[in-house]
C-alpha cells in the first residue's frame, strides 16, 4: 500500500514538474530583467470599450520560478472610463501595486491567460466589491508578502474572487499560494461558493467543489480532477483537458 502511494505521488507531483523543468530548460528565456511586458492584445482599447470590465489574468511566473508557478491580477475598468486599473500583489515594497504594469501585459515575457471575464452590468455590480476587498486586504503591509507557500499574488486574488462569488471561477493549479488561508481559515467555502476546503496554512489542503473541482495541496503544489470541464490537473503544467 505504501508503495502504491509513493507511486501514485511521484506520477501524480514530481513527474509533472520534472517535464515542465525540461521545458523551461528548452526554452530561450534570456535575462528576465530585459523580458518582454507589453500588451498581450487581451483587452480592447479603453475608448472602444464605453461599458465596464473586469478580467482576472495568470501568467508564468519570473525567471526559473515560472516552473512550477504562476503569477495573477486583477483589472477594472468603470463604466465610461478612459482607462483600465491594474491590481497586482508583489514581493516589493507595499505589495499591493496599482497600475504599475500593462493592465494585459506578458509578465517577463509570458503571456497571460484570462482566468475569468465579465463586461457590462455584471462587471459593474462586481466592481465595488472588488475594490472593497482590495481596500481592506489583510497582507496589506510591508513585509506581509510570502512566495511560499503564501500570501501571495495569487493568495490575493483569491481573497477577491471570494468575495465576488458569482465569478464562478477558479485560478489555475500552478497559481501556488491560491489555496493559503486568506481569510484566516483553515476550512470553509471554496472562493466560487460551491464547494469546501479545508487547508493546514498552505501546505497541504482539500478543496471539493463544483466549480474548482478536486485538487489535493502538498506544500503547495496542486493536482487533482476538473469536473465541471472534464480534465486532470497536475502540479507545474495545469489543467489538461479530456
Amino acid at each position: 500500500m505504501l508503495t502504491l502511494a509513493l507511486l501514485a505521488f511521484v506520477l501524480v507531483f514530481l513527474v509533472p514538474i520534472g517535464i515542465s523543468a525540461a521545458l523551461y530548460r528548452l526554452r530561450d528565456t534570456g535575462d528576465w530583467r530585459l523580458a518582454d511586458r507589453s500588451s498581450a492584445g487581451l483587452l480592447p482599447p479603453p475608448d472602444q470599450a464605453p461599458y465596464a470590465v473586469v478580467r482576472v489574468f495568470s501568467a508564468r511566473t519570473v525567471s526559473w520560478r515560472g516552473i512550477v508557478a504562476t503569477h495573477s491580477w486583477i483589472v477594472l475598468k468603470d463604466a465610461r472610463a478612459r482607462t483600465y486599473q491594474r491590481f497586482d500583489y508583489t514581493a516589493w515594497g507595499t505589495p499591493i501595486w496599482v497600475d504599475r504594469f500593462v493592465p494585459d501585459g506578458r509578465w517577463f515575457g509570458s503571456t497571460p491567460e484570462i482566468v475569468f471575464a465579465a463586461d457590462g452590468a455584471p462587471a459593474e455590480r462586481m466592481i465595488p466589491r472588488i475594490r472593497e476587498t482590495v481596500q481592506t486586504y489583510r497582507y496589506a503591509a510591508p513585509g506581509d508578502y510570502q512566495a511560499w507557500p503564501g500570501p501571495n499574488s495569487n493568495t490575493f486574488v483569491a481573497a477577491v474572487m471570494s468575495a465576488v462569488p458569482e465569478m464562478r471561477a477558479s485560478l489555475p493549479a500552478t497559481a501556488i499560494g491560491k489555496d493559503f488561508p486568506y481569510d484566516g481559515r483553515w476550512i470553509g467555502l471554496t472562493p466560487s461558493g460551491t464547494g469546501v476546503r479545508l487547508n493546514l496554512g498552505g501546505y497541504l489542503g482539500l478543496t471539493l467543489g463544483w466549480v474548482e473541482g478536486l485538487e489535493v495541496n502538498i506544500l503547495g503544489a496542486v493536482a487533482g480532477l476538473d469536473i465541471r470541464r472534464p480534465g486532470v490537473k497536475l502540479p507545474a503544467l495545469g489543467r489538461i483537458g479530456l
